[in-house]
């Protein structure tokens, strides 16, 4: 009898140790493909049992958590949800998340470690942090004056804190409400298909996310590369500019909008957009100067994050010189994001320093203590702050002189520069009208906002497409919403 007992005890033991392995197998070796799962809905359940923190502009936040009583409990809102699309991007229990949504998902998500009281707290605990919130450099009134501005148009607007980089505009238009994507009906399913198949590309983010060919707002560009390089020294001298300009090797001659093109100074030649002047500089400079002069203003670099990814603004660094005097004046291949040439405007406001732009001031724990502080990143040299005082002094003339004189404001300082790019086969696209500006209040010590604004013309009004005509009020518009804030 004790023999079969032992027996017995020993399949028993037997018996435990070969579940204590199995169960090892299932928690450890195949927990991930588990976890991977596709039929699996535990990952989803516990990611949406509490509600997501909080994306804040100005102190106050723009999204919210419905409670929805279902098993995926709790579903995002917006406030004003497409004016702040372009920033929040959308959190959907179907489609994922995107811009700051996804760029700080682990924070808002409470899934983030650091968001724990202690180190492996949650690990002892098991219990889930609750979602931080994080707050964005975007001031409110500029957020709303560009959204306003563009209206019914397709364009974008971006606008920037010179000496800081911090970003206080971010506006593509048409836009969506990201909280028709939060949950996971029929109805999020419908949106999410109308939206994805809508020509005008509603959910496409073009401050950051689309290229355009910059116009003459380059010429800020290409007058600092002539400055710099010394092939201009004087900016009331004249530039020895032929007006046509055959492009070299080339029997293609080069026209101006405007009259009195022929051998203007560069001062002339700014506030009056004249194509062959900048063309003939571009060309007078070289491709080296001109690619590195871009370069040290943000173009060709794809590693820029604020924090989620901007598209890479470019310069053709292999071009023959036509094709050189065609980049020169923001055409061929140069191509920018609006964010971009906010960047070059607020390089010439700052003395020639690029600050990197930056979407997030810090973020919070649940409770409201401060988990982690952004601020001014490094700086780097644009060019000389000689040249930079130059192109104030350019920018400055547009407005007051210029083509730009739409976007002058009472009490202030405001420089700027028109631009009208050619796109398509043939130039056979609706124009692109630009305006790029920054502005300082009478009482301020510095530049307080650069501005960028990009507006995709249509067929119908192709003649009456111009920077100053339909970019310029809307620059003025947000510059004025931040000098009064």
């Amino acid at each position: 009898m004790t023999r079969n007992i032992r027996h017995a005890a020993a399949f028993c033991a037997l018996l435990l140790v070969a579940l204590l392995v199995n169960a090892a197998r299932v928690q450890i070796v195949q927990a991930p493909e588990y976890d991977d799962n596709p039929a699996n809905r535990r990952p989803d359940i516990a990611r949406y049992q509490q509600p997501r923190g909080d994306i804040l502009v100005g102190g106050e936040p723009v999204t919210g958590s419905r409670d929805t009583g279902e098993h995926l409990r709790f579903e995002r809102t917006y406030q004003d949800g497409p004016m702040y699309a372009p920033i929040t991007g959308f959190a959907s229990q179907a489609y994922g998340t995107t811009l700051l949504e996804g760029a700080e998902d682990g924070l808002l998500s409470g899934a983030d470690p650091l968001l724990a009281p202690l180190p492996l707290w949650n690990d002892v605990t098991g219990a889930p942090n609750p979602g931080g919130d994080v707050v964005t450099t975007i001031d409110a009134a500029a957020q709303r004056a560009a959204f306003e501005g563009l209206g019914r148009r397709k364009g974008a607007v971006a606008a920037i804190e010179p000496t800081t980089g911090r970003i206080l505009a971010l506006v593509s238009t048409p836009s969506y409400d990201p909280q028709l994507l939060s949950g996971n009906s029929a109805a999020a399913t419908r949106t999410w298909d109308r939206l994805n198949s809508d020509p005008d590309r509603p959910m496409l983010n073009r401050a950051v996310r689309r290229t355009y060919p910059p116009g003459s707002t380059f010429k800020v560009v290409t007058a600092a590369a002539a400055l710099d390089s010394g092939v201009v020294r004087d900016l009331d001298a004249p530039t020895r500019s032929p007006a046509p300009y055959t492009l070299p090797g080339t029997r293609t001659r080069l026209t101006n909008e405007a009259d009195g093109c022929r051998d203007a100074s560069l001062r002339e030649a700014f506030e009056w957009s004249c194509n062959t002047v900048f063309a003939k500089l571009g060309v007078d400079v070289g491709v080296r100067a001109m690619a590195a002069t871009a370069e040290a203003f943000g173009f060709n670099d794809s590693r820029l994050r604020i924090p989620f990814a901007v598209s890479r603004s470019t310069f053709d660094t292999s071009v023959d010189r036509a094709q050189l005097g065609l980049s020169s004046i923001g055409q061929y291949n140069t191509r920018a994001t609006p964010l971009q040439m906010a960047m070059v405007a607020a390089a010439v406001a700052d003395g020639g320093q690029v600050r990197s732009p930056y979407l997030v001031e810090r973020t919070l724990r649940a409770g409201g203590s401060i988990l982690a502080t952004a601020g001014p990143g490094p700086s780097r040299e644009a060019m000389r702050p000689s040249t930079a005082a130059r192109l104030k002094e350019l920018m400055t003339g547009v407005v007051e002189n210029g083509t730009g004189a739409i976007a002058a404001i009472p009490g202030a300082t405001v420089g700027g520069k028109t631009g009208t790019a050619q796109h398509g086969v043939g130039n056979s696209g609706a124009p692109y009208a630009w305006f790029v500006s920054w502005a300082q209040g009478d009482d301020d010590l510095e530049p307080r906002v650069a501005v960028a604004v990009v507006v995709e013309g249509s067929a119908a009004d192709r003649e009456d497409i111009s920077g100053s005509g339909l970019a310029a009020p809307i620059a003025r518009a947000v510059m004025e919403a931040v000098l009064t804030s």
